[in-house]
């Protein structure tokens, strides 16, 4: 693996534990990645007390442009970890699984730059204030990022190996704007919104 940091907030990490860290990591990438690949690997894994009980995450970007991330939880270090490496690893079978299935090659990235903005929570409604028609909540944090030209499978990977709830991209076939999401019953939703209305 090019690099890995391995790094405790409130946690003093023993040299047993780093080194099983730094093995565990490194066998899983030798397992699921060419030699090439393996070695300009980057990442970093943390962990930290939540509550009794100890958080690892852990995520690694991979020479390919995606990036992986999986978070273990239990009440001893050395478990949260084993947890976090597990994730790691059915994600990474994932992945070189629909590598195998697509044999397209990375993708580029669209030509596309979409702007998102954070608001922050509504506040508790007050009886005694009248209720104004034009009142937005406040914008916490706005930002640019690059839309990826995907597939539906490529976006479908990227939802799985993140691990987040939602994926914006472009899609291949239509150059349209699409999402990818985690339903609350498991299953995957797809938004292929109609072109442009005149």
């Amino acid at each position: 693996m090019g690099s890995l940091r391995v790094t405790g907030h409130g946690v003093d990490l023993g040299e047993s534990l780093r080194g099983r860290i730094d093995e565990r990591i490194s066998a899983t990438l030798d397992k699921y990645l060419d030699s090439h690949m393996n070695d300009s690997c980057t990442g970093h894994v943390t962990l930290r007390r939540d509550g009794t009980a100890y958080r690892t995450g852990c995520v690694l970007h991979l020479a390919s442009g995606l990036t992986i991330e999986a978070v273990g939880v239990s009440h001893d270090a050395r478990s949260s970890f084993e947890q976090t490496a597990d994730k790691l690893e059915t994600r990474l079978r994932r992945y070189k699984h629909r590598l195998k299935q697509h044999a397209n090659g990375p993708s580029e990235a669209a030509a596309i730059e979409a702007a998102y903005a954070v608001f922050a929570p509504p506040e508790e409604a007050n009886d005694d204030e009248p209720e104004d028609g034009d009142a937005h909540p406040p914008i916490v944090a706005e930002s640019t990022k690059t839309l990826q030209r995907r597939t539906i499978g490529e976006a479908v990977t990227a939802l799985d190996m993140t691990g987040s709830p939602v994926v914006v991209f472009v899609h291949a076939g239509t150059g349209r704007v699409n999402v990818v999401y985690r339903r609350s019953d498991g299953a995957i939703g797809w938004v292929d919104p109609p072109g442009a209305v005149d």
